[in-house]
């Protein structure tokens, strides 16, 4: 969508896909493709207006391929890091990052984005 007015909604992929002990370890890829197909259907549940979903990779899970409503970035180094940088290049646009990490959200929030953990998208 890439609407400034538009939320702009970026999930820390390893974070959530961490939230849950299904075997994610044994196959990081997958476990991260599997959540893009999840927010591609599913959008940001209980929320009603546009948004605009960036799924954040690394490791293991880098080469994930977007999907129709989610972009994704892979990370070159620190996932948190990239997430850091997206929401900075957003500033003055309603930000929502989606991580349990206790340090990332401080990070995001100093910059004035919202947080919420994995359960928002986790369904």
């Amino acid at each position: 969508m890439d609407d400034t007015t538009a939320l702009l909604v970026i999930v820390d992929a390893a974070n959530v896909v961490g939230s849950v002990p299904d075997g994610w370890w044994r196959d990081r890829r997958g476990a991260a493709e599997r959540l893009r197909d999840r927010l591609a259907a599913d959008g940001l549940p209980g929320h009603s207006g546009p948004v605009d979903i960036v799924l954040v990779v690394e490791g293991a899970a880098r080469g994930v391929e977007p999907a129709p409503g989610v972009r994704v970035e892979a990370a070159p180094g620190s996932g948190d890091d990239r997430i850091v940088e997206l929401v900075a290049e957003a500033a003055g646009r309603r930000r929502l990052v989606v991580t349990a990490d206790r340090e990332l959200r401080r990070r995001v929030t100093d910059l004035g984005a919202d947080v919420t953990g994995p359960r928002a998208v986790r369904g």
